[in-house]
């Protein structure tokens, strides 16, 4: 068992790091709710020339969605680098797959990011603030590469280990 689970190690432990993000986030939501409310509230009322109406509950929504897809996507991940353990693959495909797919829990740090940066440069830039966007997209485009490499040996059984 442990010769199986070597090569996908680093995928896993990133992955179940994704969920221990999503998880701390449900956390602070549950534990301070109100402080993160009024956190929000204070950083637009500084920078009110940023903002509209809508600015605190989407922003507020921004947390949410970096809970909800930490969650989602280290349970995906966590799937995935499963099956990518039971799979056809050679040794180092195996590791580097279920790293990419791992990465994928990068995604949710963009909206950690954009909900950390909205108060105090407004949604437009904190949507396309540089590491707002790096960790969208490495995290997109390196899970969607690991995801093809598993279809690739799972649908043409491309990378396989030699009999």
């Amino acid at each position: 068992m442990k010769q199986q689970i070597q090569p996908l190690r680093i995928g896993l432990i990133i992955a179940m790091l994704t969920i221990l993000f999503g998880m701390g986030m449900g956390v602070l939501f549950g534990m301070y709710e109100d402080g993160v409310k009024g956190w929000i509230k204070d950083g637009i009322a500084q920078h009110q020339e940023l903002h509209d109406e809508k600015s605190f509950s989407k922003i507020w929504r921004y947390s949410q969605r970096s809970h909800f897809h930490a969650m989602g996507l280290g349970a995906t991940t966590t799937a995935l680098i499963l099956v990518v353990g039971i799979s056809s693959m050679r040794r180092k495909l195996k590791k580097t797959a279920s790293i990419l797919i791992s990465l994928g829990g990068l995604y949710p740090l963009s909206w950690f990011c954009m909900f950390l940066l909205a108060p105090s440069m407004g949604r437009g830039e904190a949507h396309h603030a540089f590491i707002t966007s790096l960790f969208a997209h490495v995290g997109v485009t390196s899970m969607f590469i690991g995801i093809c490499m598993l279809m690739a040996n799972l649908v043409f059984a491309m990378g396989q280990e030699a009999e």
